[in-house]
């Protein structure tokens, strides 16, 4: 299976070495390496009673790269560590990582394979940052700068309630089953793109690389919910946020929005609205969204004039498996 998976890799270019040593060799010069690694877990952070392992290994890998773009980060390799039980087949799971890997143009270049009780795939991506600026961190925004994001939110969360709802693990849905609570239009054509958001996320590498060129002070991945990560980035930064929008995703609810994560959409903070603006159409992206401002009083965090509560998934704590976030 492996000389499979290595016969499908691309060769790596003069100079690097890839799969298939004992080490994989990147070059990353000029600028900073910036490393991120992170675990997924069946029944943690993947619900494979409505998802494949293809695509428990697809997120896995498309939210390791959210991490490089909240960095403004371009990812130059993926590693790849799986453990299955011993009668488990991996070939599932690193199909679906390869395939998220390929579709954001970035090589896998080495892992492992091992066994363990229960399907694990951890996941190592190695990024660089330009001299010109970057990495971009959660610690620098400052009193007046604006708060903005990269999209609407509540995707991934609106599509795995569609999934557990409707039932079904492959995503063919009927639009009038599951999905909706008593009163409320089913969601129709929307419910496609839901269950895609769920299943196979994509990481904002090009807006993090815009943001970054354009001088952002500080950036975070909604990865864990937008209220919870706005909090982390003002814990990080010793700020108070006013958070006046929550744009949401057709067919999401406000509080898929508020507190689901995994959509990977970027929340930015920049002294600098124009720039930004200009920096993403310059690049050919949707113009990111205004949604609060930050305040000097670290203990005013509010939602339209309401304390903001820090929804969204906290690692650690008894919760339901991942997308329930």
């Amino acid at each position: 299976m492996l000389g499979r998976l290595l016969a499908r890799l691309p060769r790596a270019p003069a100079g690097e070495r890839w799969a298939g040593d004992d080490a994989a060799v990147l070059e990353v010069a000029p600028g900073r390496c910036v490393v991120s690694c992170d675990t997924a877990v069946a029944g943690v952070h993947a619900d494979l009673g409505v998802l494949s392992e293809a695509d428990l290994g697809w997120r896995a890998v498309a939210g390791a790269l959210s991490d490089l773009a909240a960095m403004a980060a371009e990812p130059v390799g993926v590693l790849l560590g799986l453990t299955v039980p011993r009668d488990g087949a991996p070939e599932a799971v690193l199909e679906g990582a390869v395939a998220c890997a390929e579709a954001h143009g970035v090589p896998v270049v080495g892992g492992d394979l091992s066994e363990a009780p229960v399907v694990t795939l951890c996941v190592s991506v190695v990024g660089r940052t330009a001299t010109a600026f970057g990495p971009v961190g959660r610690d620098g925004a400052r009193p007046g700068d604006w708060l903005a994001l990269t999209g609407p939110v509540g995707a991934a969360a609106a599509g795995l309630r569609v999934l557990r709802e409707a039932g079904t693990r492959d995503g063919r849905l009927d639009p009038n089953r599951g999905g909706c609570a008593p009163g409320e239009e089913p969601p129709g054509a929307a419910w496609a793109d839901l269950v895609r958001a769920h299943r196979r996320p994509r990481a904002r590498l090009a807006e993090g690389l815009a943001a970054g060129r354009a001088g952002v002070r500080a950036m975070v991945d909604v990865s864990d919910g937008l209220a919870l990560d706005l909090h982390r980035l003002a814990d990080a930064s010793g700020v108070g946020v006013v958070l006046w929008d929550v744009p949401v995703v057709p067919g999401a609810r406000f509080e898929e929005a508020l507190g689901g994560g995994e959509d990977y959409e970027l929340v930015m903070a920049t002294a600098d609205l124009a720039r930004l603006r200009a920096g993403f159409a310059r690049a050919g992206l949707p113009e990111p969204l205004v949604v609060g401002r930050v305040v000097a009083d670290p203990d005013h965090r509010t939602w339209r004039g309401e304390p903001l509560p820090r929804a969204g998934y906290e690692h650690g704590r008894a919760q339901g498996p991942a997308g329930s976030a």
